[in-house]
This record gives C-alpha cells, sequence and structure tokens, in this order.
C-alpha cells in the first residue's frame, strides 16, 4: 500500500512535470507565432509605408518642366539641337544632364503628340528600349546585396533558379545546366539570334508552334529551351534579348514578386524614380504622361505579332514590348533615367541603392570589348555607355569619367539605327566642349 502511494506520489509528479514541460513549449511556441507575426506585419507595414511614401511624394516629373532649363547661355544649344533633330526627322526627344549626381538640365525638344501639337517636356515618358537591361541589371545587383542570389548560380536543372520540371522537360541541350546568372547578363549564355530575336518573333513562334494566342512567358521560355544553344556557355558572347527576359523572371522566381513591383518598391523608388513603367503595345495602352511614337518617312506598315492577318504601324503592335520585361519594355523620362544612373554610379551625392561592391562589378572595365553587367561597356577612361533601339524609340545614357551624364530619349525611329546613337554620341563631345562652363550651378533632383 505503501508502495502503491510512493507509485501515486510518483506519477502525479511525472504529470505536473509533464503538464509544466507542455506547458513552457506552447508558450515558446506562441512567443515564436507572435514574433514571427509581428515580423510580418512589420514588414507588410514597412512595404505599405514605402508604396504610400511613394504616391505622396512629390515626383521629379511633376517639378519639371522647359521653362526651368530655358538659360539664354544655353539658347545656342537648344539650337543645335533642336537642328539635328530635325535632320533626323525625330519629332521629339528628351536631354536630361546631370554632374556629380546634381541634375542641371533638363529639357524636351519637338513634339509629345506631333498631331496635337502638343511639346514635349521633361515631365513625358518614353519607351527606353534596352536601356531596360540597364535597369534589369541594378535588380540582379540589388538581390546579390539581399543574398537571394549569386552571380555564378546555375539558371536550369536540379539546382537553379529556374529548376520547374516545366522547363527543364523541355531542355534537349544539356549544356542549358551551366548557364549562370552572370553569363545571362553578359550575354554569354550560349543564346543567338540565329533562328530569329525570340522575344521579338512572336508571330513566327505563334505560326510554326500552331498557337492561336501570344505565348505567355512559360510557354515562349519552353519554346526556346527546345532549341541546341548556338555556342558553349561562357566561351563567347552573342547579344540577345532572351537573357535579360530570363533575368526578369529569376527576379519573380526569387522574390515571390512580379517583375515589375519588385523593381519599383526595392529599386526605383529608393532611387527616387516614381514614375517608371512596363510599356504597354498600343497607343491606346500609353500612360496619360506617355508620348506619341513615330516611325520614319520610309517605314510601311507591317502584320501584327499575334498573327491577327491586321496590318499596323510598326511601332504599334510589330512587336510584342510588353512580354520583353526586363529586356526592353520600360517606359520614363530622361531626367528620371538620370536620377536611377546617380543611384548605382558610385558617387557619393546621391546615395545609391546598391552597394558599393555591386557598382564595381556592374562598372569594371572588361577586356576584349566584352559586355558589363547592365551597361554596354564600361571603360576605364571614357564614358561607360548603354543603348537602346526600338521601333517608335532610341535611347542613350553616357557617364563620362568627370562624373558628368548625359540621358537622350526620343518618340521616333531613325533609318539607322545604332549609327544614329553614335552620332549622338559624337555631338554630345562637342556640345559638352562648348557649353559645359555654361551649366547652371543647381541640382534640380531637390524638389
Amino acid at each position: 500500500m505503501f508502495g502503491y502511494r510512493i507509485k501515486k506520489q510518483y506519477r502525479t509528479k511525472v504529470r505536473l512535470s509533464c503538464l509544466g514541460c507542455l506547458t513552457f513549449i506552447v508558450v515558446i511556441i506562441s512567443s515564436i507565432c507572435r514574433c514571427t507575426c509581428s515580423s510580418c506585419s512589420s514588414d507588410k507595414s514597412q512595404e505599405k509605408d514605402s508604396i504610400y511614401e511613394a504616391s505622396n511624394r512629390k515626383h521629379l516629373n511633376d517639378t519639371l518642366t522647359n521653362a526651368m532649363s530655358s538659360q539664354p547661355e544655353l539658347h545656342a544649344m537648344d539650337s543645335i539641337m533642336q537642328r539635328y533633330l530635325k535632320r533626323w526627322e525625330i519629332h521629339g526627344a528628351q536631354l536630361a544632364i546631370s554632374r556629380h549626381d546634381s541634375l542641371l538640365y533638363a529639357r524636351g525638344f519637338g513634339y509629345a503628340d506631333k498631331d496635337r501639337q502638343i511639346p514635349m517636356e521633361p515631365s513625358y515618358i518614353m519607351r527606353m528600349a534596352s536601356v531596360s537591361k540597364l535597369v534589369t541589371a541594378t535588380g540582379i545587383m540589388k538581390l546579390r546585396d539581399m543574398g537571394k542570389i549569386r552571380l555564378s548560380d546555375k539558371v536550369f536543372g536540379p539546382k537553379g533558379i529556374l529548376n520547374d520540371t516545366f522547363y527543364v522537360n523541355s531542355i534537349r541541350d544539356k549544356r542549358y545546366f551551366d548557364i549562370t546568372v552572370e553569363q545571362l547578363l553578359r550575354h554569354k549564355a550560349g543564346f543567338t539570334n540565329y533562328a530569329g530575336d525570340a522575344i521579338f518573333s512572336t508571330r513566327y513562334i505563334m505560326q510554326q508552334n500552331h498557337l492561336t494566342t501570344p505565348p505567355d512567358h512559360r510557354t515562349l521560355l519552353r519554346i526556346v529551351l527546345r532549341r541546341h544553344l548556338g555556342y558553349t556557355p561562357g566561351t563567347a558572347q552573342r547579344y540577345c534579348n532572351i537573357g535579360y527576359t530570363l533575368l526578369s523572371l529569376i527576379i519573380e522566381k526569387r522574390t515571390g514578386m512580379s517583375y515589375e513591383n519588385f523593381m519599383q518598391r526595392h529599386v526605383l523608388y529608393p532611387a527616387g524614380c516614381y514614375d517608371f513603367h512596363i510599356a504597354g503595345n498600343y497607343l491606346k495602352d500609353r500612360r496619360p504622361n506617355e508620348t506619341v511614337y513615330y516611325m520614319h518617312s520610309s517605314s510601311v506598315p507591317v502584320p501584327e505579332f499575334n498573327n491577327s492577318g491586321r496590318m499596323v504601324v510598326r511601332c504599334y503592335g510589330e512587336n510584342d514590348i510588353t512580354t520583353a520585361l526586363g529586356a526592353g519594355a520600360w517606359v520614363a523620362s530622361a531626367a528620371e533615367l538620370c536620377r536611377l544612373v546617380a543611384s548605382i554610379d558610385g558617387d557619393r551625392i546621391v546615395p545609391d541603392v546598391i552597394s558599393p561592391q555591386a557598382v564595381k562589378l556592374m562598372t569594371q572595365e572588361m577586356p576584349d570589348h566584352q559586355f558589363s553587367l547592365g551597361w554596354n561597356f564600361t571603360p576605364r577612361n571614357r564614358p561607360w555607355i548603354r543603348t537602346g533601339s526600338l521601333v517608335g524609340t532610341s535611347a542613350l545614357v553616357l557617364r563620362y569619367p568627370d562624373g558628368e551624364c548625359w540621358v537622350f530619349i526620343t518618340n521616333t525611329s531613325t533609318w539607322k539605327g545604332h549609327k544614329f546613337s553614335q552620332d549622338t554620341m559624337a555631338l554630345f563631345e562637342k556640345l559638352r566642349k562648348r557649353f559645359g562652363s555654361k551649366m547652371p550651378k543647381r541640382n534640380m533632383f531637390i524638389n
């Protein structure tokens, strides 16, 4: 009996002990949950704050007018620009100039809408074509800074970022499994335009694959992955848009956000760029402050990209620009693009949105005329260059060793393509020498 009482007491103590442990565990789990919820709530709160700040802060494009850059000492330069654009049959353009991250000049030339005789102002936004790749590369470097990606990460395969069986099962050329993020950034991933640029060959892809609607990103990528690579990744370089569209999808995969939303919230808004958007394909899709686009006089109508059989003006329907994403779909003003460059150039006046190491990686000089990360080229003692050309627009970014940055965007295609950029670079060199000392000492970035 006595032994029974001892055993009973022992069992009671054990139960109480177990109950205490259980209570302790419950308390701990509750605390963790509260902390996690608090963290989630904090993250959501910060995100809401970021969106609120973006919607309520005075935007650069809301502050700029042509009158602000109409300086008597620069009238001669304005006249040279107007004559230059007339010679090239450019209906409208913007030029923005900064020095050591201070915006000195932002002006529109010609018309934002020629038919309605609406003058171009620095507040209008335009397609920037392949200058979009500079935006995308910055997003990748931001992910690198956040610890969400490495440049050496594989893109495809079981250990790759895009490891979905949907993609992997389409791969026939095993060299795809060797492609890295950095190779995509440098156009060294093995892609070529031998079978046509996949991003801007929608109509042909629909015909070849018997599609009734334009392919979405997943379908387009699966079709591309069935092809053999043009060369072994890392052994050569070929400029190709598909690589930067893939980088856009990588950003989405790593963040769980749309490409546009991630770029706006984590790169563009922190840089003070609140009027960057993914472009639409048609005139009806343009934003309230977006210009109208034009083709040069020798241009003729072409079949619509969606295989409808309709003939369209090339800048409004030849290409599925929206689907290009980070390869060429951004619209912005020259002034805000200047602001973005100020946020990724290593100059200390405007804080950079990426780390100093990331800036260094993006701008290091590459041997043998190899592409930089996002930029075309970043030579040490010459201007960093980023060009863009697309139906309805040309864009040019030049960041000089002396800290000056010239950003130029047009709303009209030219008949010379990249030669137009070369001629424009030569013109800007002359304008810099003649008018550089006459630029006003101010900073229009400051509202």
